[in-house]
């Protein structure tokens, strides 16, 4: 008999070996995301134990989290005072693509992500697309920025033909690490693993929302198969 191989738990893998997480809500206090800088500090602890090595912190913007430039400036000011350790800490933001978004883009309130400050981490809803999602991002693209698709896969609404509209417009797509290890159950897990296999993702994030979310994913096992592809996505 073949000896019985398993897949390794996603801490053991590897793929979180000098890994930057380009999507996550442990800012705290400022959306359904960590709550309390206690958290915050202990989930960056458990990321160093992981060798992760780069964080941006990504707060909800939308209508229903009127979050502002300065408040969430100020409480990440806060929380890198607080913490000591070796991780790079950056703060960017992650917009809905809903009413109010133009009128942020119109005025540049915006807290982009990436080192050249010129991608944008944006959302749609799970189950329906925006009225106007093809005109928003061509606006995101004619004021400089690159759209940064977080979760793609997590969209019901969204069939192959749409995926593949999105990916000619063009846009980047971010991988759910915790999408890749079923966390959102095995359909949107099946849809990660195949854009991923198709080099459709750019970019790589947890979005953590609480500590006990991280220890599930860090526990949880990830494909041997699929693992030197999220390792090309960890830059």
């Amino acid at each position: 008999m073949w000896p019985f191989s398993t897949n390794p738990k996603t801490e053991r893998s590897g793929v979180l070996q000098h890994f930057t997480d380009w999507h996550c809500h442990i800012l705290p206090g400022v959306d359904d995301g960590v709550q309390t800088p206690d958290e915050s500090l202990a989930i960056l602890q458990r990321y160093e134990q992981a060798g992760v090595r780069e964080v941006w912190f990504t707060p909800h913007i939308m209508e229903d989290c009127p979050n502002t430039n300065d408040r969430l400036t100020r409480r990440f000011d806060e929380l890198r005072a607080a913490y000591k350790g070796p991780l790079r800490l950056h703060l960017a933001a992650e917009y809905m693509l809903d009413n109010l978004f133009m009128q942020r883009l119109e005025a540049r309130e915006l807290l982009p992500i990436g080192p050249s400050g010129n991608h944008l981490l944006v959302e749609t809803s799970y189950f329906r697309p925006p009225m106007r999602l093809h005109e928003m991002l061509r606006a995101i693209r004619s004021a400089g920025y690159m759209p940064v698709l977080a979760h793609p896969e997590r969209y019901a609404y969204m069939c192959h033909d749409d995926y593949v509209r999105l990916k000619e417009d063009p846009i980047i797509f971010q991988l759910n690490l915790s999408s890749l290890v079923g966390m959102y159950g095995k359909h949107v897990q099946s849809k990660a693993a195949k854009f991923l296999q198709q080099g459709w993702y750019g970019l790589c994030g947890t979005d953590i929302h609480r500590i006990g979310m991280m220890e599930r994913l860090w526990k949880s096992p990830i494909s041997k198969k699929l693992i030197p592809l999220v390792e090309n996505l960890r830059h």
